[in-house]
């Protein structure tokens, strides 16, 4: 059993979380008590104790957010970063993002999470409430719906008070603001709906079903890739970029890519599937192949050009097209940027001289850590998994010790 002295009004926030990581680690291994009534009791505290830490986690993620620390450990993004390197799931990962950066324009909110006056589940709803409101807005919503979890409602109603707000606030303006209809649609046909912001933009929401999927990758990422080094937008911008240059016209034909065996395509009901992982049932793979045109694609030497050695930097169609039969995603083990929004990467430098434009020395890498590769290559281990497939995996950057000693202590006492 571990144990730390704390002085509490002395102890820095360094060693407040070693602590508070070593009691959690102590109590985790701990079985409940027999007692259902002390159980209840004790959820009710620890959970209040936790809605404390969610306080005081906002403030690091906000201020990694803030400052873009996240970068130089090889995470484009601080979602992805939550994400990847924490393990959490995408809506729990916005939703501390979200609390992260309006904590500061919700202070009575902020002020009483810290304080355990305030839940967690009320102080993230209520973030993602504001979100989208100007300042002011944002200050008179923050007073009605704290008003509202004065009055006993739950965070699911407070959830909708800041829905009928934002209608509010959409009528007022003379903006239109269409209701919620996902529950009325099912995932055998597309939908988009479009609802106009407070400033004249659009909020997108919407299905594609994997045929209509499969068209949106193949006419889309060729136009999403990054336009150069100097290129600092995220995947989310570019692929907006691309859509824009498509609805005005200004896109190439749709590549479609529906890897299958040949008695799917003559009738079998084997399954095809998309270089997503996607699968597709053997009829829509056939009407896509009537629609679409087939084109054979052989994974094997001397079918097709895939070794070009040295004598040609860039990778050819037949190249990129077996690449993203191979890899669903980003090479680097946390990024989960598909395949298809992917530049092609020579593993081992092609300028170096290490890698020549061969399949076998090829992968795949999203824009952001292509360039973070090539400018930080002692921050990535380069392996094989047992396909054969490369993975990269992110390693710490350089002198990136801790700021205060963390080596678990020996002892635990309080001293308030």
């Amino acid at each position: 059993m571990h144990s730390v002295t704390v002085d509490l009004g002395k102890a820095s926030t360094m060693e407040l979380v070693n602590a508070a990581a070593m009691i959690a680690t102590e109590l985790a291994a701990r079985e409940a008590p027999e007692s259902a009534a002390a159980c209840l009791e004790l959820t009710e505290t620890l959970a209040s104790a936790s809605d404390m830490q969610e306080s005081a986690l906002a403030g690091f993620i906000g201020r990694v957010d803030a400052i873009g620390e996240q970068q130089r450990w090889g995470y484009p993004s601080a979602r992805a970063w939550l994400r990847s390197k924490l393990g959490m799931r995408e809506n729990r990962a916005k939703e501390r993002l979200t609390l992260a950066r309006q904590r500061n324009r919700l202070p009575e909110v902020a002020a009483q999470l810290a304080s355990g006056d305030l839940s967690y589940g009320y102080a993230a709803t209520i973030s993602e409430a504001v979100a989208r409101l100007d300042e002011h807005d944002c200050a008179e919503a923050e007073k009605s719906l704290l008003g509202f979890v004065d009055q006993g409602f739950s965070p699911g109603k407070v959830a909708a008070f800041g829905r009928r707000i934002r209608d509010v606030i959409a009528e007022r303006n003379g903006t239109e603001d269409a209701p919620d209809q996902d529950t009325k649609h099912g995932y055998d046909k597309s939908w988009i709906t479009t609802t106009r912001s407070l400033d004249g933009g659009r909020y997108i929401k919407g299905w594609l079903n994997p045929e209509d999927a499969a068209i949106w990758d193949g006419t889309l990422a060729p136009l999403a890739k990054p336009a150069g080094p100097d290129d600092h937008r995220d995947v989310p911008e570019r692929t907006a970029a691309a859509l824009s240059s498509v609805l005005s016209g200004g896109h190439k034909a749709t590549k479609v890519t529906v890897i299958c065996d040949l008695d799917t395509l003559t009738g079998g009901n084997a399954p095809a599937r998309l270089t997503d992982g996607t699968p597709i049932p053997a009829t829509q793979a056939r009407r896509i192949a009537l629609t679409a045109g087939v084109s054979p694609l052989l994974l094997g030497r001397g079918n097709t050009p895939l070794y070009l050695g040295h004598k040609q930097r860039f990778a050819t169609a037949a190249q990129r097209q077996v690449l993203e039969t191979l890899y669903s995603t980003c090479a680097v083990r946390e990024c989960e940027i598909p395949g298809t929004l992917c530049e092609v990467d020579h593993v081992h430098g092609w300028a170096l001289g290490k890698s020549p434009t061969d399949i076998d020395e090829l992968t795949l890498t999203c824009g952001w850590h292509n360039r973070f590769k090539h400018t930080n290559p002692s921050q990535i281990q380069i392996t094989k998994d047992e396909t054969g497939r490369y993975v990269y995996r992110l390693l710490p950057p350089p002198n990136s010790g801790p700021l205060n000693n963390t080596d678990p202590p020996d002892h635990l006492t309080w001293a308030a």
